[in-house]
């Protein structure tokens, strides 16, 4: 078994993030399919990417602009034709797996990320015109973004939460995503084959608080570099495992419903310094999700370590958040700093990509 499969059988899906329309049409998606690649994630930074850097797009825009579409209308069917080509090719994996894997993510606008009502309106707009099983919709954890996906899951879209960084975030996204399934239940709806990630945001929880320990400078502090993204990742599944057991979750399961699984994003290395699989060797375990860029997957399938690991050092973690602490990081600030910061990001993406098409226009 290569590698991809290999992590399959510790019970994790390697998704790919990263989406073009070349790389649909050119068979690579294909292929990596065929090698146990099990869905794919995209956000405003990649579109804008791919859209900008050739001339793939350049005819639709040419027809839409024509048309008397406006830029983010442009954009938005830009987005959607893809990620539909992008669901039908990952199709068979969506029906081999029983709905559990084989999804295509595309975001709602980060302009909406703080309009709860904008957003669920959007996310609906997108699931009906993309009209594919297989499809997520990306909702920012924001706290405008929480009851949202709630009523979003109760009107049976799948959703991937995205931009989840803190323990916090976590219980309020599985609080919403069981809520959702709940309230569709007792509307008299049904539950199974609704979807959902949570996607726990990784190598950028390194970044700032690495930086945060080396202006403190202390021995103690400059030890902890390093650890507290895997730390929080750790004990975020602890909190997973929590909410989807017991009574309460039995009884949705009783009715066909899915477990919300955990998805480590942004786990490419932002630290040369590091292992380039720091943040994938040592998140390996059932039910979970690592949604990888391409030069991480290519490293995957070199020199993986498959064992299972998610669940080794729980307590150290503990300690890694509690000393953290103790040293002077003031652990919920920083988070709140990372998701206003990968809020901001994606505004910019999206500005600029606008700006792009524009141009081309």
């Amino acid at each position: 078994m290569n590698p991809l499969q290999q992590l399959l059988g510790q019970g994790q899906s390697i998704w790919y993030d990263f989406i073009s329309r070349q790389f649909i049409a050119n068979g690579t998606m294909q292929s990596l399919v065929d090698q146990g690649l099990r869905g794919m994630t995209s956000n405003p930074t990649i579109f804008e990417k791919a859209i900008a850097g050739g001339s793939d797009y350049d005819e639709q825009i040419k027809q839409l602009s024509n048309a008397g579409e406006t830029i983010g209308e442009i954009a938005l069917q830009l987005f959607m034709a893809d990620v539909r080509s992008a669901c039908d090719v990952m199709r068979p994996v969506y029906d081999s797996s029983n709905g559990s894997d084989g999804f295509i993510s595309l975001e709602v606008s980060p302009k909406l990320a703080n309009d709860t009502e904008g957003t669920i309106a959007e996310a609906k707009r997108i699931w009906q015109e993309v009209d594919r099983p297989n499809l997520m919709v990306k909702i920012p954890a924001t706290p405008e973004g929480i009851p949202a996906i709630r009523r979003c899951i109760a009107a049976g879209i799948n959703i991937n939460i995205t931009l989840m960084f803190s323990i916090e975030q976590y219980r309020a996204v599985a609080e919403a995503y069981i809520g959702g399934l709940e309230d569709r239940l007792a509307a008299g709806g049904a539950i199974a084959g609704i979807a959902s990630v949570a996607s726990i945001f990784v190598s950028r929880i390194d970044s700032l608080i690495d930086g945060l320990l080396g202006n403190i400078g202390t021995p103690e502090a400059l030890a902890l570099q390093g650890k507290a993204a895997i730390a929080n990742s750790k004990l975020s599944y602890q909190i997973f495992k929590t909410a989807f057991s017991g009574q309460r979750w039995e009884q949705l399961a009783g009715h066909g419903a899915q477990l919300q699984r955990p998805l480590w994003a942004s786990t490419s290395v932002k630290n040369p310094a590091y292992p380039d699989l720091l943040y994938v060797d040592n998140l390996i375990g059932p039910h979970t999700i690592n949604t990888v860029p391409p030069e991480t997957l290519v490293a995957i399938m070199d020199h993986v370590v498959v064992e299972p690991t998610i669940e080794l050092g729980v307590q150290e973690s503990e300690a890694t958040l509690r000393q953290l602490t103790e040293v002077g990081i003031d652990i919920p600030a920083a988070m709140d700093q990372l998701l206003a910061e990968g809020v901001e990001k994606f505004v910019a993406s999206f500005d600029s990509l606008f700006a792009k098409i524009e141009a081309k226009r």
